[in-house]
């Protein structure tokens, strides 16, 4: 093999390995394709409607490549030890492109139950693809079960990349940052030794997602839960995958903790007051390539808390009001707006259950982060959510919001709400032709009321916690354990023991 296929070969190689969120992926685009290159205006893959899944240009002209690549290879008749892996790179990327991308993700889990005839016209053509590619020089061990392996893993990047490319929308950097992380999550920094060894357990590994409210937590959650490995079998031209049970949401802040134990465990009849027939818990319902998400993760009990924790360490949990063991097969994805570091600091949450938890962790950034990197991105989410509300033939109304926010809100609006005002804006406009934000002064007066503060009027802060900052709030102020202790109505020795002298600092130094 002449050294110049050889280097194509590699950088081919580089193209179908490489994180397709990534900035990296144009680069290599545009060193394989060079002058044929067609231009983009954004430094990642995002949804524009020129980006839509296989719609663009240089995809159909690096397919064209790499077949040419491949057929060139297969002519010399010998494959070099040292190239072995990159030609199999260029051959799934050849094998993704020409039979998985061109199905709708939704048509491959019909056609396994309604119409079997196309997804064995699918896999026949794969297989038959498959065993021309990879019969080279005795190189590859050409057998079904391992074609049917990169089947099923094609179909779930083909599966990852709609999932994060319809969940996760806007083009400024955080955002081509966050959805590069989502996809490590899904398939690790390296492709090759996910598919080779770790796809099966990687559900065992839980997902945190953290940042503020409003900022679509939820949204890269579902993008994860519905993006899982799920086997195919070619003797029945089936995947084990069904999507009703695949992304599982419960909302810990909607529910007691008794209730919460009942929907995550399931109950046995008679296990409590209402519990009047056997029930299956969401552990149990969720399939071996599904996800549990449990939003809120930093207002679950401390009690709960140690139960869930025996799940993710041990896999297994039992039914309220049963003794018998059951597996979850399941992966675990949670998502809070707390700073689970100072919950874990006042006793409100669990260190070992914290470190279990976010064995993997994904910050979505603020709506004000994205538009002070990128602010033309606003109109681009007016345009996504007005078509969203209205359908396709909404830009012109959508260039209209855009028009009236820049007039009446401004380029330094602070969207404390994240995309979640944002689209309460839209839908205001929509129905009034107006939007009438939270007053600021408002908005200020609650961001000045400490934490422990708004915790105790939650009614979620211990008695302790509330000693401890009082105490030294109070002590900040008057500078004195005596004059502390006279106006608490307690001993100056307990008004000592209990400062808290990470926030007497911080209430010192402002």
């Amino acid at each position: 093999m002449n050294q110049k296929l050889a280097q194509n070969l590699k950088d081919i190689s580089t193209l179908a390995t490489c994180n397709p969120f990534s900035p990296q992926r144009f680069k290599i685009e545009r060193k394989i394709l060079k002058k044929n290159c067609e231009p983009f205006d954004s430094i990642a893959w995002n949804r524009k409607k020129e980006n839509r899944e296989g719609g663009r240009p240089n995809v159909l002209q690096l397919t064209i490549k790499t077949n040419e690549i491949i057929d060139a290879v297969k002519q010399t008749g010998s494959l070099d030890a040292e190239l072995r892996q990159d030609y199999w790179n260029a051959g799934t990327y050849l094998l993704l492109y020409r039979h998985i991308t061109n199905l709708r993700v939704e048509e491959i889990w019909d056609a396994t139950k309604r119409n079997q005839k196309t997804i064995t016209n699918v896999w026949e053509n794969f297989w038959r693809d498959y065993c021309y590619i990879f019969d080279i020089n005795n190189s590859f061990e050409v057998r079904q079960e391992s074609a049917a392996h990169l089947f099923a893993c094609l179909a779930q990047i083909h599966r990852a990349f709609f999932n994060i490319f319809n969940n996760i929308l806007g083009e400024s950097l955080p955002i081509a940052r966050l959805r590069e992380k989502v996809w490590e999550s899904i398939f690790t920094c390296c492709i090759n030794r996910y598919h080779d060894k770790i796809f099966r357990k990687m559900r065992d590994l839980s997902t945190l997602v953290t940042g503020p409210s409003g900022t679509g937590k939820e949204l890269v959650a579902r993008a994860i839960g519905m993006s899982q490995y799920a086997p195919f079998n070619y003797k029945t031209c089936q995947f084990d995958y069904e999507p009703q049970s695949s992304f599982l949401p419960l909302n810990l802040t909607a529910l007691s903790p008794t209730l919460i134990e009942s929907e995550l465990f399931g109950h046995r009849k008679g296990a409590f007051t209402g519990a009047v027939i056997d029930r299956v818990g969401w552990l149990e319902a969720c399939s071996s390539n599904g996800a549990v998400f449990l939003d809120e993760i930093g207002e679950l009990d401390l009690g709960l808390q140690v139960k869930l924790l025996r799940v993710l360490q041990q896999r297994t949990y039992c039914r309220l009001g049963e003794t018998t063991e059951r597996t979850f097969h399941g992966k675990i994805i949670a998502a809070t707006n707390r700073d689970l570091e100072k919950e874990i600091a006042a006793y409100r949450f669990r260190e070992d259950f914290y470190f279990r938890i976010c064995s993997d962790r994904i910050q979505t950034p603020s709506l004000r982060e994205q538009l002070q990197q990128r602010p033309e991105d606003l109109n681009w989410l007016v345009e996504s959510i007005t078509e969203k509300q209205l359908g396709e033939d909404s830009t012109e109304f959508a260039h209209e919001i855009s028009d009236w926010i820049s007039k009446n809100l401004g380029p330094d609006y602070p969207w404390s709400g994240n995309i979640r005002e944002l689209e309460q804006c839209v839908r205001s406009y929509i129905i009034r032709q107006n939007y009438e934000p939270i007053q600021t002064s408002a908005s200020n007066s609650q961001s000045e009321v400490p934490t422990w503060l708004q915790d105790a009027v939650a009614g979620t802060a211990t008695a302790d916690t509330l000693l401890r900052k009082y105490c030294t709030w109070v002590y900040s102020k008057k500078g004195s354990y005596e004059k502390t202790a006279q106006i608490l109505n307690i001993d100056r020795r307990t008004v000592k023991a209990k400062l808290d002298e990470e926030l007497l600092q911080e209430l010192t130094s402002n």
